[in-house]
């Protein structure tokens, strides 16, 4: 292939890397209310975290522990978490209110919409194409980060699942490709030492 058409190749999947990435940002601010962090930390408690300590949702969503911190005062006063004991003395676990439920549906629900009217220009046939190409730029790119990971070149950041419907991408029945590369896949987690996509299980987390 031509280095030219390699140039071109990734001029256009960054173009669209970044308009699809402001669209889904402008579908779950609004939808929410909340903006930056927030929206993907209502998803991952609505549907992996619940219950987890505020580190480990800091983890996921790329924040610091202080703006973790500030992520979850702001969403208690808004009434949609609540802190809870954790499993020792120095941790306090993180819950959605039914307030947070609603709200984490409402930006899964935005988010799904967003990607809608993105794809829609395809018919039937380019989006199966697209589904495959997705998967294995998925799997790569997970391979990447854990590689990463191990030689100690990538420390923490935020989930590359951190906004998804793991229903949609069916992740309960080990069909997600980043949590096949992790060994993550299968049934979400009901235990806090459960693992989610690109999280830490077995394997270093991927980012």
């Amino acid at each position: 292939m031509s280095d030219a058409r390699v140039r071109r190749e990734g001029q256009l999947l960054g173009a669209l890397s970044l308009a699809v990435a402001d669209e889904l940002r402008a579908a779950v601010e609004g939808a929410s209310g909340q903006v930056a962090a927030a929206p993907a930390a209502l998803v991952a408690l609505h549907d992996l975290l619940d219950g987890r300590s505020v580190d480990r949702l800091r983890r996921a969503v790329g924040l610091t522990p202080s703006g973790g911190v500030r992520l979850v005062d702001r969403l208690v006063a808004d009434g949609y978490v609540e802190r809870r004991p954790g499993p020792d003395a120095r941790t306090l676990a993180v819950a959605l209110t039914p307030a947070g439920r609603r709200a984490a549906r409402q930006v899964l629900a935005a988010r799904a919409a967003a990607v809608e009217a993105v794809l829609e220009p395809l018919d039937d046939d380019e989006r199966a194409t697209l589904e495959r190409l997705h998967e294995k730029l998925i799997a790569g790119l997970t391979r990447r980060r854990l590689g990463e990971r191990r030689r100690g070149e990538r420390g923490d950041a935020a989930w590359m699942c951190r906004l998804c419907d793991t229903q949609a991408c069916g992740r309960p029945h080990g069909e997600c490709p980043a949590a096949r590369v992790t060994g993550a896949g299968g049934p979400a987690p009901t235990a806090p030492s459960a693992a989610p996509p690109g999280s830490p299980g077995r394997s270093p987390r991927a980012r």
